[in-house]
């Protein structure tokens, strides 16, 4: 039985920043993936993930803000993201997305 040789931390954290970096890319090919379609099948989106890299950042004594977090995810300033891509939330993914608080 072949043993698998276990990943150093550096390699474990390369590939863990790889993987990341595959997330994002593949959340700005899926633009047409709103936010509240992520929230409601996936109890995250793209704004957790910004929140996440800030508090990943902090933890490591890094000056990460919220906007800067955002923009990282997004791949643009968020406010423009949401002008280009953003639709207005359907009273079917409100009412889901309200439900789950319940």
């Amino acid at each position: 039985m072949n043993e698998k040789a276990k990943d150093t931390p550096s390699q474990q954290t390369e590939i863990e920043a790889a993987v990341f970096r595959r997330l994002l890319e593949h959340l700005d090919s899926r633009k047409d993936v709103q936010n509240i379609d992520l929230m409601n099948l996936a109890n995250f989106c793209r704004n957790c993930l910004a929140k996440w890299y800030v508090a990943a950042a902090d933890e490591r004594g890094e000056s990460v803000d919220y906007e800067q977090g955002r923009e990282r995810v997004y791949g643009m300033p968020y406010s423009e993201w949401k002008d280009k891509y953003q639709s207005k939330a359907t009273p079917e993914q409100l009412e889901k997305f309200n439900a789950r608080k319940q």
